[in-house]
């Protein structure tokens, strides 16, 4: 039963009348007591709640609602329901533990998805985890591995996938997040629409709007043809918004219109669109860091990280290290019609020791790397040695208490090993030229200090 709360009486019919034609049990209640009330009566698996019963509109009354929902029944879903000029105390109560926030005026298919989406996430729908937790028919999209992080995650890929809930996927560079977003997309009932990938690091803020939202014609200069923007080209299947903590907080309110309203304008047209998309982001910045430095919204963060998912970097799974490296020799070699080589002991020990700051994707490098120069049936340590003279055992020790200490310490041993070679360094990274020099730039590291040519700094 969905239980929804509100002092307005048009409101509590609209709700009560969308719900009940979707199918669901509704009970409603005009004040805190009255939600209260129908609470320990029992059956309530999802509570939608305003924020004020009276003429005040602090927005008190609803945050004290909701901590006494959350203190009486912890795993209850809570969806607060505002206005635009409350964003901030919706975001409060994201913080007091609130599921999710609806603004009025709603969009009635994005609210059903938002109350679908949380009554197939709670706890109690009886979902429990035995041996993998996947089931024969989930689709990996290509990830190797079966250290017990690496199921835990796909397990909740798995439980996640179906929902339209909004995902946020944690990780160093090459940690596998756009692998994991393919899955989220490829088991979900959007999987037969578009997957469109979009790298936030590698738009400028003078075209985000253009690349985002699409143009018509004649809108700027050089406009000559319409364009169709990232969202547009996603409708009904799921967007992928990578480096989403390079987003600058203009792009930043521009993007919550949309994920909020699921509408957009594009550029030079007045007339709003609406879009059915999916959202999926990843970063390895450190969003909540930047949330409290307020270089990041909260609200849009708390609007896309409704799932957060935390990929281990591979020191962390280093048992799948051997599983991988067979992988990627089997696929170079099938490429290059050659056959695929053994690993000697001693070989696949030292790849095992190898530190990977640049993870998984560092890892098929130097396995590719052997590939071209072995030119042997068994490979062995000292052919290992010959493509990782720069890198040593185990993992260097140095203070890494943040992501970005991890990828500050992963830019400049990049630009270090590839002997100054901006173009190098950025494909080990699996980075653009364009996004290392903006990462260089973030960690004050000078090209001057690995003796990079002059040409080789420019935007720098």
């Amino acid at each position: 039963m969905i239980l929804i709360a509100d002092d307005d009486r048009n409101i509590l019919m609209s709700l009560k009348l969308l719900l009940e034609r979707a199918g669901y049990e509704v009970a409603c209640a005009s004040d805190p007591a009255g939600v209260m009330e129908a609470v320990r009566q029992g059956g309530v698996d999802l509570a939608i709640i305003d924020m004020n019963y009276s003429r005040t509109t602090s927005g008190v009354e609803g945050l004290s609602l909701l901590r006494r929902l959350r203190l009486h029944l912890p795993d209850l879903p809570v969806m607060l329901i505002t206005g635009w000029g409350s964003i901030e105390l919706a975001v409060e109560g994201m913080r007091a533990g609130a599921y999710d926030f609806i603004t009025k005026p709603w969009n009635n298919r994005v609210l059903l998805q938002r109350v679908a989406t949380a009554l197939s996430l709670r706890p109690a729908a009886g979902v429990t985890d035995s041996g993998s937790g996947r089931t024969s028919g989930f689709d990996r999209c290509g990830i190797i591995g079966e250290n017990p992080r690496l199921l835990e995650i796909l397990s909740t890929v798995e439980r996640v996938a179906p929902t339209d809930a909004p995902v946020l996927i944690l990780g160093e560079n090459g940690t596998g997040k756009e692998l994991i977003a393919r899955a989220i997309h490829a088991n979900s009932r959007r999987c037969h629409n578009p997957f469109v990938m979009v790298n936030l690091g590698g738009i400028p803020r003078s075209l985000f709007e253009s690349e985002m939202f699409g143009h018509v014609k004649g809108a700027f200069t050089g406009a000559v043809a319409a364009r169709k923007g990232r969202f547009e080209l996603a409708d009904r299947g799921t967007v992928f918004l990578d480096e989403i903590g390079d987003l600058d907080q203009a792009s930043q309110v521009k993007l919550l219109r949309v994920l909020q309203q699921h509408t957009f304008e594009p550029v030079g047209e007045s007339r709003s669109r609406k879009v059915d998309i999916r959202v999926v982001c990843a970063t390895n910045a450190d969003i909540p860091g930047m949330v409290r430095e307020r270089t990041f919204r909260e609200d849009l963060y708390y609007r896309i990280n409704l799932v957060t998912l935390r990929l281990p970097p591979l020191r962390e799974r280093r048992d799948d290290i051997p599983a991988l490296v067979r992988h990627f020799a089997t696929n170079y070699c099938r490429e290059s019609g050659v056959t695929v080589p053994e690993f000697s002991a001693e070989a696949m020990r030292r790849l095992v020791r190898l530190p990977y700051p640049g993870n998984i994707r560092e890892l098929r490098n130097v396995v590719e790397r052997v590939m071209i120069t072995a030119q042997t049936a068994v490979i062995g340590v000292e052919d290992i040695d010959r493509q990782c003279e720069n890198m040593h055992d185990e993992a260097p020790q140095v203070p890494l208490s943040s992501l970005e200490d991890i990828e500050s310490h992963a830019v400049r041993q990049a630009i270090r090993a590839s002997g100054g070679n901006m173009s190098k360094a950025a494909l080990s990274l699996g980075i653009t030229r364009q996004t290392l020099y903006r990462r260089m730039e973030k960690y004050n590291i000078s090209g001057k200090d690995f003796n990079v040519p002059e040409e080789g700094r420019k935007g720098i």
